[in-house]
C-alpha cells in the first residue's frame, strides 16, 4: 500500500484536480492507496481571515465565505457529475455551519483556539469530500473523515498525536474498508471528547506520514509543486537543483531551516517505520523527485543549503554570570513557559552571554519576560537589559556526511567573507550535520548563492559586473565580454554576467545578466543616473563576486572607488586619476581592498592591455628592487610624433590621434605630459616610493597658451595659433637624425617626463605606431633591463586590459 498527499497548489483548481486524479488513477491500479489532499489553495488562510473580520464586520467576513463558497462550487461542477446533486446538498451545508461560527463569533466578540481550530478544518473537509467524490467518477474510491481517525491532545491549533489510539483506528478503518482508494483530509483530528484539533500548519504532510506509519506503507509520496527538494531554494538559486536522495536527518534539518516542500513533523513518523518518503511534482509526475530514506546513495558531503528570514537574536551577557548556575534554566524556561519557540542558541565559553535565536514577531515579547525575569540582575547591574538584534537571518549548510570531511566551516565562513557577509553568531551541532549562522537578513539570498556556488557550482565561477562608461573603451569591452561569453564558460568555467551599466545620464539594471546584444537600448530605456544613485543601486542588488569597472577619465567616479572596496566589491578601472591621487588616498585604497578582501586592478593605467603593472607587481613581491624606470609610455604622444614632420600640421595630427581613440577625450591631458606623469608616478608607487604629481618634472612641451585653454575647440585654435612652434621641435630633432620620443623616467627616488631626442642606437627610436615601451632596471635586471613593449593605446586593446584584470579577478 502507498500513502500519497498533495498539497494545496496541486487541488488549487479543476484542472489541477484533473492532474491529480490521473496521477492517483496510475498509482491505484496495482495496489491500494490513501490520498490525503489538503484545502484548496489559499482556503485555509481565507477561513481565518473571515474569523478575524468577523469579529469587526460581519459582512464583510460573510462576503469572504461566498468567494470560497463559489470556488468549492465551481469544482463540483466541472468534476462532479453522478452524484451532483448530494454532493451540493453536503457542501452547502458545510458552509452553512461555518456561517453559523461566523455569526457567533460576531455575536459573542469571540475567537478561541477552540474556535479557530473548528473554521480552519472546514478547508480539508471540504476539499476532500469534493475530491473523493470526483474520484468516484472514475475510480473505486470512497471518503473518510480524519477526524475520526486521528486522535489528539486538547491543544486546538498544534495538537500532539495520541498514536496509541490513532493507530488503532486506522488499522481498524483500513483492515474492513475495501475500497481500492480512500481520500481523507490532512491537517485535521479530534480530541477525546470528539472536539476539533488540527495538526499545525503544514499537518497535511504529517497527516499522511502518520497514516503511512500506521499502515506500515511501503511509500509515502508527498506530491507538491516542485520537483523535490532542492539543494536551495530554486526562486532565490537559480542554480539551484534537485536532491535525488536525502536521508531522514537530513530531510528533517533542511525542512526545519526553512525548506517548506516538507513539514519538519513530517518525517518522524515515517522515520520510525523506515517508510521512504518520496516528494514528487503534481505538475511534471515523470521527474524521479527526492527519495527520502535510511540510506540514501548520494554521499555528496553538501546536500543542502537552507535559511530562515525574520529572525530577531536575544543576547543574554553580563559578568555577573560567569560561574553562576541557573541562568539558562531562567531564560529557557520563562520562554517555553510563554510558548516562544527558540530556533537557535549559542554560548561563549566564558560563560559571559547567551545568545538565542526566535521568529521575530515574538520578539519584544521576549525582552519583556526576560527582563522582567531578570530584574533583580539588572537593577545590581551584573547583566545587562536584554539585547534583542533584528532583520537577521538564519542560513544553513546540511549534509550527514559532512562529519567526514575537514574544513567544510572554513569553506563556508571565508565564502561568505569575502563577500562581505557578516557573521553574528554560529553553531553546530555536535552531530556535524548542520552548521548554521545568523547573517543580516538583507545578505540572505546573497549568501545563499554564495554558498551554493561554493558547494554546488565549484566548477563555474560566477562573475556579477557594474559597468560605468560605455564610450570607445566601454562599448568595445562589453563586445569583448559578448564574443568570449560562451568560451569563458566552456573552458576556464566562467560565467561572467553584466548586471548594471550607466553612462552620464542613464543606467540600467537587470539581476539576471543584461542582455548584451541589446545593452543600447537597454541603457537609453534606463532610468536617471548619477554617480551615487548607481552606487547605491549595486549596493541593493547584493551580489556574490560583484566588480566594478571604471571606463571613464572622471575624478568624481574615481571618487567612489573607497565606497565599493568597503562594500567588498572589487574594482576594475583604466582611471587614472584614484592612483595618481594624493599618496595617502593611493595608500587607503589598497588597505581598503586588502582589508575587505576586494580586488583593486589598474592595469590599463600604465600600457593600456599590456602587462606592465602586473609584471612590476611581480618583480617586487619576488624580492626585486627597482634602480630605475625609462618608458614611453604615451600612445597617443607616440602617435603623434611619430606621424608628425614638415609636410603635416600639428593640428591634424593631434586630431587624427583622437579620432583612433588613443587620447584621452581632453587630448591636453596627454599633450600637456599630465598623463605620462600619473603613469609614471604609479610605476614608482608600484615599485614602493611615496611620490606626488607635484614631485614629478613635467617638461612641457605646449605653449603657455595651449596649456592655459578650457576646451577642445580653443585647444585645436592653439595648436594652429602655434604651428611654427612645434615645425621648429621637429625639425630640431631631425637635424641631429634623431626621433622625437615623450620619455618618463624614475631614477634614484626622482621622476620626470619630457620631450627627447632619440638617437638610431637607443631601444626608443624604432619604436612605431602607438606602441609603449618600458625598461625595468633592477637589482636583477642591472645592465640589460627587462623590457615590455606593445601597443600602448586604443580602445580595443585598453578593454582587452579591463577584460585581463576581470579574469584575475575570477582566477583568485
Amino acid at each position: 500500500m502507498k500513502v500519497l498527499k498533495f498539497g494545496g497548489s496541486s487541488v488549487a483548481t479543476s484542472e489541477n484536480i484533473k492532474k491529480v486524479l490521473a496521477i492517483v488513477e496510475a498509482a491505484s491500479k496495482n495496489q491500494k492507496i490513501a490520498v490525503v489532499v489538503s484545502a484548496f489553495g489559499k482556503t485555509t488562510n481565507n477561513l481565518l481571515a473571515g474569523a478575524d473580520e468577523a469579529l469587526k464586520n460581519i459582512n464583510s467576513a460573510k462576503e469572504t465565505l461566498e468567494k470560497l463558497k463559489e470556488l468549492h462550487f465551481n469544482v463540483i461542477d466541472d468534476l462532479v457529475i453522478k452524484n451532483k446533486k448530494d454532493v451540493s446538498k453536503e457542501v452547502s451545508s458545510l458552509f452553512d455551519r461555518l456561517n453559523s461560527i461566523y455569526e457567533g463569533i460576531f455575536l459573542l466578540q469571540e475567537l478561541s483556539d477552540k474556535t479557530l481550530a473548528k473554521v480552519s478544518s472546514f478547508g480539508e473537509r471540504l476539499s476532500s469530500y469534493i475530491i473523493a467524490n470526483a474520484a468516484k467518477e472514475l475510480l473505486d474510491a470512497n471518503h473518510k473523515e480524519s477526524r475520526d481517525l486521528v486522535i489528539t491532545n486538547n491543544e486546538y491549533l498544534n495538537a500532539q498525536v495520541n498514536y496509541k489510539a490513532t493507530n488503532k483506528n486506522i488499522i481498524s478503518f483500513f483492515t474492513e474498508n475495501k475500497h481500492q482508494v480512500t481520500v481523507l483530509g490532512g491537517f485535521i483530528s479530534s480530541n477525546i471528547a470528539k472536539e476539533t484539533t488540527t495538526l499545525g500548519r503544514g499537518g497535511s504532510d504529517f497527516t499522511a506520514s502518520i497514516y503511512a506509519a500506521a499502515l506500515n506503507a511501503d511509500e509515502l509520496q508527498i506530491w507538491t509543486d516542485v520537483s523535490g527538494m532542492f539543494t536551495a531554494n530554486p526562486r532565490v538559486v537559480k542554480q539551484a537543483f534537485p536532491i535525488s536522495e536525502i536521508s531522514y536527518e537530513e530531510a528533517m534539518e533542511l525542512s526545519h531551516f526553512g525548506a517548506k516542500v516538507l513539514y519538519p513533523p513530517t518525517i518522524q513518523p515515517a522515520l520510525r517505520k523506515e517508510i521512504a518518503i518520496r516528494i514528487k511534482n503534481t505538475f511534471d509526475p515523470e521527474s524521479a523527485g527526492t527519495l527520502i530514506c535510511k540510506s540514501p546513495e548520494n554521499e555528496n558531503e553538501v546536500k543542502g543549503i537552507s535559511h530562515i528570514e525574520d529572525i530577531s537574536l536575544i543576547t543574554l551577557e553580563g559578568a555577573g554570570m560567569i560561574g553562576i548556575p541557573g541562568f539558562s534554566k531562567r531564560l529557557f524556561e520563562t520562554l517555553s513557559v510563554a510558548k516562544i519557540n527558540v530556533i537557535f542558541i549559542t554560548q561563549a565559553s566564558s560563560e559571559h552571554s547567551i545568545c538565542v535565536g526566535i521568529y521575530e514577531n515574538d520578539a519584544a515579547r521576549a525582552k519583556d519576560l526576560l527582563d522582567h525575569t531578570f530584574n533583580v540582575e539588572i537593577e545590581k547591574k551584573k547583566i545587562k537589559p536584554i539585547i534583542v538584534e533584528k532583520n537577521l537571518a538564519i542560513i544553513a549548510i546540511v549534509g550527514e556526511s559532512m562529519k567526514n570531511y575537514q574544513g567544510l566551516s572554513g569553506q563556508m565562513f571565508s565564502a561568505l567573507g569575502r563577500n562581505n557577509v557578516n557573521i553574528r553568531a554560529i553553531a553546530q551541532g555536535s552531530s556535524e550535520k548542520n552548521i548554521s549562522a545568523v547573517i543580516n537578513k538583507y545578505d540572505a539570498k546573497k549568501a545563499l548563492n554564495i554558498l551554493h556556488e561554493q558547494f554546488f557550482e565549484e566548477k563555474i565561477k560566477q562573475l556579477n559586473l557594474f559597468v560605468t562608461g560605455v564610450g570607445n573603451v566601454g562599448e568595445r569591452f562589453l563586445a569583448q565580454l559578448q564574443q568570449q561569453k560562451e568560451f569563458l564558460k566552456e573552458n576556464i568555467k566562467l560565467n561572467i554576467r553584466v548586471i548594471g551599466i550607466a553612462n552620464s545620464r542613464k543606467m540600467t539594471f537587470n539581476n539576471d545578466g543584461i542582455d548584451l546584444n541589446n545593452w543600447k537600448e537597454a541603457l537609453e530605456n534606463g532610468e536617471s543616473a548619477t554617480i551615487n544613485s548607481f552606487h547605491q543601486k549595486v549596493k541593493e542588488t547584493n551580489h556574490r563576486n560583484s566588480v566594478f569597472i571604471d571606463n571613464t577619465a572622471n575624478q568624481q567616479v574615481s571618487e567612489v572607488y573607497e565606497k565599493y572596496l568597503r562594500e567588498s566589491i572589487s574594482v576594475v578601472t583604466c582611471n587614472k586619476i584614484a592612483c595618481a591621487s594624493n599618496f595617502n588616498n593611493y595608500k587607503t585604497l589598497k588597505q581598503i581592498s586588502r582589508k575587505y578582501n576586494a580586488s583593486f586592478l589598474f592595469e590599463t593605467n600604465v600600457g593600456a592591455g599590456l602587462p606592465i603593472i602586473d609584471t612590476l607587481k611581480n618583480l617586487i613581491n619576488s624580492g626585486d628592487r627597482v634602480q630605475k624606470i625609462q618608458a614611453v609610455l604615451s600612445g597617443s604622444l607616440n602617435f603623434v610624433f611619430n606621424n608628425f614632420n614638415e609636410n603635416s600640421t600639428f593640428h591634424d595630427i593631434v586630431a587624427a590621434a583622437q579620432k583612433e581613440g588613443y587620447t584621452e577625450p581632453d587630448p591636453k591631458i596627454d599633450l600637456s605630459g599630465v598623463d605620462v606623469a600619473r603613469k609614471i608616478l604609479i610605476l614608482a608607487r608600484e615599485s614602493g616610493y611615496k611620490l606626488e604629481l607635484d614631485d614629478i618634472a613635467n617638461n612641457a612641451f605646449l605653449p603657455q597658451d595651449s596649456l592655459n585653454t578650457n576646451n577642445n575647440d580653443d585647444f585645436y585654435a592653439s595648436l594652429t595659433k602655434n604651428e611654427i612652434h612645434f615645425q621648429n621641435i621637429f625639425k630640431e630633432a631631425n637635424d641631429k637624425d634623431c626621433r622625437l620620443k615623450y620619455v618618463a623616467e624614475f631614477v634614484d627616488g626622482k621622476a620626470n617626463v619630457g620631450l627627447q631626442h632619440i638617437s638610431s642606437d637607443h631601444p626608443f627610436y624604432n619604436l612605431e605606431g602607438s606602441d609603449n615601451i618600458v625598461l625595468f632596471f633592477t637589482d636583477r635586471y642591472p645592465e640589460n633591463p627587462l623590457i615590455i613593449k606593445g601597443a600602448g593605446a586604443g580602445a580595443d586593446v585598453t578593454a582587452s586590459g579591463i577584460f585581463a584584470d576581470v579574469i584575475r579577478i575570477a582566477n583568485q
